[in-house]
């Protein structure tokens, strides 16, 4: 029998403000990277609680989710592979960014172009397909992520 496969399960969150994006930039291996405030799913921690904690953490806003703009599948190399449940919110104001994270470097309110302008040093290609998704519209309902089912003991193993 082959190895499980096991992907790494982030999220991340296209936060829109007018006609601006916020993105987060931080070093990846001595390389500036740029990214929608992302992370990984923690144990017992719902996709929902992970996008308003990650968002904190990258940038300081407290928000929640407006809708679920897409799931994405992504592999890094062979050995390194994610699905990225991407989230969106939007801001009547722009909010000032304080990250508590010290990986993260700058969060930064973008334009489109400003953002389309920085492709060759996205995290990955999901940031600009993630928000391609968005622009044309794409959003799906929160309850589509039910999290009823975080609280119940899994069955015994068998004997």
């Amino acid at each position: 029998m082959s190895q499980r496969y096991k992907p790494n399960v982030t999220v991340a969150c296209i936060i829109q403000c007018r006609e601006q994006f916020l993105l987060v930039e931080e070093q990846i291996d001595g390389v500036r990277r740029y990214n929608q405030p992302a992370g990984h799913l923690e144990p017992g921690e719902s996709l929902i609680a992970a996008c308003q904690r990650e968002v904190y953490e990258e940038t300081g806003l407290k928000l929640m989710p407006d809708a679920l703009v897409g799931i994405y599948q992504f592999s890094a190399d062979a050995e390194l592979a994610f699905v990225r449940f991407t989230f969106c919110a939007s801001l009547d104001e722009p909010s000032p960014t304080a990250p508590r994270d010290k990986a993260i470097s700058a969060a930064l309110w973008l334009t489109l172009d400003e953002l389309i302008a920085l492709e060759q040093s996205h995290r990955s290609p999901l940031v600009l397909a993630s928000l391609r998704d968005y622009l044309q519209g794409r959003r799906y309902l929160l309850e589509l992520l039910d999290s009823r089912a975080l609280n119940i003991t899994p069955p015994p193993k068998p004997a």
